[in-house]
């Protein structure tokens, strides 16, 4: 059960809902957010909510039997739409694209990656400069000094950074040079982490598991939420299947069902999704098809240079014909 509190409501009326509610056999949790008050209720008692609602400082009811309640569809129908500023939003019925390099290399690598974007209208950059690789002795970003040198070249240029966050203490030292923190697969259950981004007032997008299941992404996604933060982006980014032909399987059932259960946005990352640079194009298109309110996805003006994730990086020409496309896909699927 939520119940959403009016805003003028006050600590009496608060305290009697709550107590109301707990008469009913629930307990009950306060959830604050930049967004509002939420009062959840948990427990399995059937009882007329009415005599809820009815109540002094109640703005609305909902009874939700998902156990991620906040981020579930079935209290709040109309989508939650992410606000970057200077008229940047995800989820707004536009396609959104996100494109750039796995990691920030240099400044040289800074400035073409930008003169790409805009050159094809993409206003949101991604980049990593802490990474989480797999073996120790792989390159692992240019950490706090080149976020900083990154920052400073996509403000002048008006683009915005979406940047993986991989532990508590980066928080703070990346909070004024990212507009959307990611959450990578492989931190998705990192709950520490979770927490402490449910407190910030700032967009977190969060990446399916290796082996995670929707279910798994969506408790994710409740964690942040009940811990305060609304501005809320889920990624479907493939998952680790006994198949070998590509780096992973990209689970495009995934976005629909996604698109059903929740009222966030849906992003697709069609570079880890396969794995293989031929390959990204397909898959990303055929996520938007699927519904998708975006993608995420790598380029690098040499990725035979890149270094990290080759393998599955447009070069420029590559990216460019993937955004003409996914821009004429993606009105195609607006005019059915």
């Amino acid at each position: 059960m939520i119940v959403q509190l009016h805003r003028s409501a006050t600590n009496e009326e608060k305290s009697n809902i709550d107590s109301k509610v707990a008469l009913m056999g629930y307990k009950t949790t306060l959830v604050k957010t930049q967004m509002g008050e939420y009062l959840i209720g948990i427990g399995k008692r059937e009882f007329d909510i009415r005599q809820i609602g009815r109540l002094p400082g109640v703005a609305d009811i909902h009874h939700v039997s998902d156990d991620y309640k906040l981020v579930s569809r079935k209290w709040k129908v109309k989508r939650t739409v992410i606000d970057l500023g200077d008229n940047v939003q995800i989820g707004n019925g536009a396609l959104s694209i996100m494109a750039g390099p796995c990691s920030i290399e240099s400044e040289a690598q800074i400035e073409a990656t930008i003169a790409h974007l805009k050159k094809n209208k993409v206003s949101i950059m991604r980049g990593g400069v802490f990474k989480p690789r797999s073996s120790p002795y792989a390159f692992r970003g240019l950490g706090k000094e080149g976020l900083q040198l990154w920052s400073q070249q996509a403000q002048a240029a008006g683009i915005k950074i979406i940047s993986e966050v991989m532990q508590v203490s980066q928080i703070a030292e990346m909070y004024d040079h990212v507009d959307v923190f990611q959450v990578g697969a492989r931190n998705t259950q990192n709950f520490n982490l979770l927490d402490e981004l449910g407190r910030i007032d700032k967009p977190v997008m969060i990446k399916r598991g290796i082996s995670g299941t929707l279910e798994e992404l969506l408790s994710s996604a409740e964690y942040v939420f009940s811990g305060g933060n609304e501005k809320l982006i889920l990624c479907e980014r493939g998952i680790r299947t006994y198949e070998k032909a590509s780096r992973n399987t990209m689970d495009v059932n995934a976005i629909p069902i996604l698109k059903e259960k929740t009222h966030l946005p849906v992003i697709a990352d069609p570079s880890h999704g396969i794995g293989l640079r031929q390959y990204v194009e397909p898959i990303a298109l055929a996520s938007i098809m699927a519904g998708a309110d975006g993608i995420i996805y790598e380029t690098h003006q040499q990725p035979e240079q890149a270094f990290s994730d080759a393998m599955q990086t447009l070069d420029f020409s590559e990216s460019q014909r993937l955004i003409e496309r996914a821009r004429k896909v993606f009105d195609l699927r607006e005019s059915f």
